[in-house]
């Protein structure tokens, strides 16, 4: 999987956005605080326009993250992958078949050691790793893992993007729109 070639994959905070995305010729792109009532709705609409939407099911405004709901998501909203920092999230998303992009947030060796263990049990299709500015972490987390990388977070500027594909991300996750062209 490699999103189809598309190196950017702009993250969605608000409906203005969404219609920017829509209007696009991105593939690809994650919703970013949703409420549970609009997910159905912008799933449709994507689907119309043959756009692959990836929910972030931690942000979702409304709803209790447990399995359930999750399989809820799966079936009625019908994305193209979940994001999720819990592994219980990837590993119900993964065994329905749907993309499971689990989070990296960079915050300490002890929280990184922890999370290569926790990646070995999950096995997620992709890790985004938090902030995406860290090129020789971008490098460790994909050599360590052998799992293919999003960078996102704190992504201002061309060079960014650049800078975290040429230490081996897949692709860069970002919602600065004035990077989506």
């Amino acid at each position: 999987m490699n999103f189809n070639g598309q190196k950017i994959i702009p993250a969605v905070r608000s409906m203005k956005d969404f219609e920017t995305v829509l209007k696009s010729d991105f593939e690809y792109f994650i919703l970013l605080n949703s409420h549970i009532g609009q997910l159905k709705n912008i799933s449709e609409y994507s689907k119309k326009v043959n756009k692959s939407l990836l929910t972030h099911v931690d942000l979702i405004h409304g709803f209790k993250n447990n399995e359930y709901a999750i399989q809820f998501i799966i079936q009625d909203v019908q994305p193209a992958g979940l994001i999720s920092t819990r592994s219980q999230v990837i590993t119900t998303t993964k065994k329905k078949g749907l993309l499971a992009i689990q989070r990296l947030f960079l915050l300490d060796s002890t929280a990184l050691e922890t999370s290569y263990k926790l990646f070995e049990k999950t096995q997620p299709d992709f890790i985004e790793v938090l902030p995406g500015l860290i090129p020789h972490m971008i490098k460790e987390v994909k050599e360590v893992t052998g799992i293919p990388i999003l960078a996102g977070g704190l992504i201002r500027k061309q060079q960014d993007i650049e800078n975290a594909l040429n230490a081996g991300a897949t692709a860069v996750t970002t919602s600065n729109n004035d990077l989506w062209n």
